[in-house]
């Protein structure tokens, strides 16, 4: 888990970008912070909806049986949503859990294999070619200062110590995630930097 979450060292996340859950019965997968729905977490896919929403670490099993569908008892936000916000429940539709398969993860680079050392050694010595080229180019311009460089890296990487990614590594208690201007609101990437009344316009 620490290598999945990049605890150990700067690069240490490629591990989970690379796995995924495969969901059985439910009962050991985060709904919000696991990747089992798509390609990157609820948590991130939907920022806003995690912000509102007042139990974040609820599994997929409890939200399935308290009702995940239209009006259900697992949807409990901070304020009342928006139509388009509505998109989250919308692709639980088709999510049917199986009560007699156990949850497991997935190496998603070859899901017909499972994990080898030397899968995972060729993955990190093959260069890769990105889409991402022309941001890196932004990011890392001669003219921008190596500081703001860094932080612009790390918060495209959701890698800042905010309270949300603090409480994963295990640094603070969930108690502890509120944002430090007393909104209400989680302490996450987007919040501070998009959402927050005070440091998202500054």
């Amino acid at each position: 888990m620490k290598i999945k979450d990049g605890i150990e060292g700067a690069n240490g996340g490629w591990f989970g970008e690379k796995v995924s859950k495969v969901v059985g019965d439910g009962n050991n997968t985060l709904f919000w912070f696991d990747n089992w729905l798509g390609d990157v977490p609820l948590c991130r896919r939907f920022s806003r909806l995690f912000d509102l929403a007042t139990n974040k670490f609820v599994t997929v099993a409890d939200m399935c049986d308290r009702g995940w569908e239209d009006g259900g008892g697992a949807w409990s936000w901070r304020q009342r949503l928006w139509t388009w916000e509505e998109e989250c429940r919308e692709l639980l539709d088709d999510v049917l859990l199986q009560d007699n398969i156990l949850d497991r993860w997935q190496w998603d680079q070859d899901i017909h294999d499972e994990y080898t050392v030397r899968g995972a050694y060729q993955i990190l010595t093959t260069p890769v070619s990105s889409t991402l080229d022309a941001t890196r180019d932004l990011i890392w311009h001669k003219q921008v200062p190596l500081k703001v460089s860094i932080v612009v890296w790390r918060l495209l990487k959701d890698r800042l110590p905010t309270r949300i990614n603090l409480l994963r590594r295990g640094i603070v208690q969930a108690a502890g995630t509120s944002c430090v201007t007393g909104c209400g609101f989680d302490e996450t990437t987007t919040h501070l930097f998009i959402h927050c009344e005070v440091f998202g316009s500054l």
